[in-house]
């Protein structure tokens, strides 16, 4: 693989790796939300304006930015029972492919999803509930993890194209 690519694949890999374990340490405050929400709810009867709606809002952001990484480490479903019966070429061929459909999916999303985040805030959209937070910053996170997505699937596709091994040490 060329140096250029290979510098691609590792930085692309190891951004979205680095945005994978921050993704995760939301768990650490959505837990805790939930719980307080729970516990504010039942035991004192008492439910808070924030809780539940932090947790759900939170848990867009976690699940979008682990996707990239994911993919890199090919956590995503996958159809191996029909993969692993084909020959090691045909199977390459699927993947290829497979990548080359990623690439497409994440420049409609973008292309579709950008104006909605430019709208949101431009027009400083907020949940209209009683808490009320702005809704740009948990938004933006939908063209920002499709634009990971399609560049770690190209990152992919680079690696499948020149025969590399998937390195984890990015």
């Amino acid at each position: 693989m060329p140096s250029v690519i290979r510098l691609y694949v590792r930085a692309v890999t190891g951004l979205n790796k680095v945005l994978f374990m921050l993704a995760a340490a939301l768990m650490v405050m959505i837990v805790p939300a939930m719980m307080a929400e729970v516990i504010s709810r039942y035991a004192f009867h008492s439910p808070t304006v924030w809780g539940m709606e932090l947790a759900v809002l939170l848990f867009g952001p976690y699940f979008l930015l682990g996707g990239p990484y994911l993919l890199h480490l090919g956590g995503h479903v996958n159809m191996d029972l029909f993969r692993n019966r084909m020959s090691p070429r045909g199977g390459l061929v699927v993947d290829i492919v497979n990548q080359l459909i990623i690439v497409f999916f994440c420049a409609v999303m973008l292309y579709y999803a950008t104006p909605l985040v430019l709208q949101s805030i431009e027009y400083r959209e907020t949940t209209f509930s009683a808490w009320n937070p702005p809704l740009w910053p948990y938004k933006i996170a939908v063209p920002v993890a499709v634009l990971l997505l399609g560049l770690q699937s190209l990152a992919e596709l680079a690696r499948l194209c020149f025969g590399d091994k998937k390195d984890d040490a990015a």
